[in-house]
């Protein structure tokens, strides 16, 4: 069997800085007919597992820890057995949602890492750290699928938002120079937020 990419599109909220937003998240699934990946848990569980599918999960590979990202995710692990990944730099932001050391406090399972490599469905997921938009923002490249993974990193038009806590503009710029942009032009970016675009469209736009 075959890896592929599946896409769903779930509503809510952003919070940070004491400011509310409404979001619209990207799902995305990575896998074949029997396992996959989930990147982010933004939500709604219910959506999340209408893509799964049936499938088993592997891992929760958690882009970074805004809370339109991993809302859900602790309740998406009890849903699957599924660990959440997630890059340490995040635990600020993680703890904004989940707590943190106090009794109760939900925490993420395994560390990710600039270079890991993950495997589901035949096709190999490497981590590459992209902070910016937050300290432990990682992109998930599929070269099997040609594609990359960028959460809040890169959009259709240029990076991703900064200007509120825990996030750098010329961070997030030297970081999609320096290693998104290593990758070839004809790789399909899918999004946090919004529409696909590709790496070559995008050098541009940074």
């Amino acid at each position: 069997m075959t890896a592929r990419v599946d896409h769903a599109v779930v509503s809510g909220t952003f919070s940070l800085d004491g400011e509310t937003h409404q979001v619209d998240n990207n799902v995305w699934v990575i896998g074949d007919d029997e396992q996959c990946l989930v990147i982010d848990a933004p939500h709604d569980v219910d959506a999340i597992l209408e893509v799964v599918a049936g499938r088993t999960v592997k891992a929760i590979v958690c882009t970074h820890a805004h809370d339109d990202h991993v809302r859900v995710a602790p309740a998406l692990r009890v849903a699957t057995g599924a660990p959440i990944l997630l890059h340490p730099d995040e635990r600020p932001l993680w703890e904004l949602t989940h707590g943190g050391d106090e009794e109760g406090a939900e925490l993420w399972d395994v560390d990710l890492s600039d270079g890991m490599t993950l495997t589901v469905g035949g096709a190999a997921v490497r981590v590459i750290h992209t902070p910016g938009h937050a300290p432990g923002a990682v992109c998930l490249y599929v070269h099997d699928l040609g594609c990359v993974f960028t959460g809040d990193t890169l959009f259709e038009g240029g990076p991703g938002a900064t200007g509120r806590s825990y996030s750098d503009a010329d961070l997030i710029k030297e970081s999609i120079r320096s290693r998104l942009f290593d990758l070839p032009d004809e790789t399909v970016v899918h999004t946090g937020h919004g529409a696909d675009t590709t790496i070559g469209a995008e050098r541009a736009n940074v």
